[in-house]
């Protein structure tokens, strides 16, 4: 209870917020770096994903291609980078964050539009559409709520996992994390925790809402007609 206790004084304190290198700070490099790494796995994973489950080819390749991505550690990325030119800081980071991005991108990409049924992307090249046509104006629309999922499911997990950065110069939230475990103020410590965490689910909840905008389909949310529930039904004579 005292650690909790000393988190949320640590998070009313205005100076801990807006001093340099205070939480706007940490909140906007953490920001930048996460976006990069969407950004850069999207333009990756996206055209990949879309072209082979278009052409109905390379799932194998989709798949082993994953699993590698996935199978290497964020850390171990970085520490290779440590060694070579690329060094510490942002960019190291960056670039480590978008290969961990990189699957979900490129599976549910793949997954989406290899999902679109055929009858519907035979009935537009007999209207003429050509390739790129029946890809874009057929095959988007239907696969939009999958790509939406693996861009969400990137988002998240790059976020929670930027906090990494402050172990090699990056910046971000982590870098209150970890200075609140040389500094032994383990108030500070669980206090970044909680912002990572509360930044992960804000990120999760904007993408499902854009993704929900983004979603074929007539657009109704699942409530009731409070006016309909309150008028009586007259009974039969």
């Amino acid at each position: 209870m005292n650690l909790f206790s000393d988190a949320v004084l640590w998070l009313n304190d205005p100076f801990n917020w807006t001093r340099p290198d205070g939480v706007l700070d940490l909140l906007r490099q953490h920001l930048g770096i996460s976006a990069l790494a969407v950004l850069a796995a999207m333009v990756v994973g996206l055209p990949i994903g879309a072209l082979l489950g278009h052409l109905g080819r390379g799932g194998g390749f989709t798949v082993a291609l994953s699993n590698v991505a996935r199978a290497v550690p964020t850390l171990a990325l970085l520490t290779v980078f440590a060694v070579t030119p690329i060094g510490f800081g942002p960019t190291a980071t960056t670039i480590a964050l978008a290969v961990f991005a990189v699957p979900p991108v490129l599976t549910n990409a793949y997954v989406g539009f290899r999902g679109v049924d055929r009858d519907v992307v035979e009935a537009a090249r007999a209207m003429g559409m050509t390739g790129r046509q029946v890809l874009l104006r057929a095959e988007l629309p239907l696969a939009t709520p999958l790509v939406m999922t693996g861009i969400r499911t990137a988002a998240v997990q790059v976020v929670a996992t930027a906090t990494l950065a402050a172990l090699v110069a990056g910046g971000g939230l982590g870098r209150i994390i970890t200075l609140g475990f040389r500094q032994q103020d383990y108030g500070a410590v669980l206090a970044g925790a909680l912002l990572v965490a509360a930044l992960a689910l804000l990120t999760e909840g904007v993408l499902a809402a854009a993704s929900w905008a983004l979603a074929p389909g007539a657009k109704r949310l699942p409530r009731r007609s409070a006016m309909a529930a309150a008028v009586p039904v007259p009974a039969p004579d």
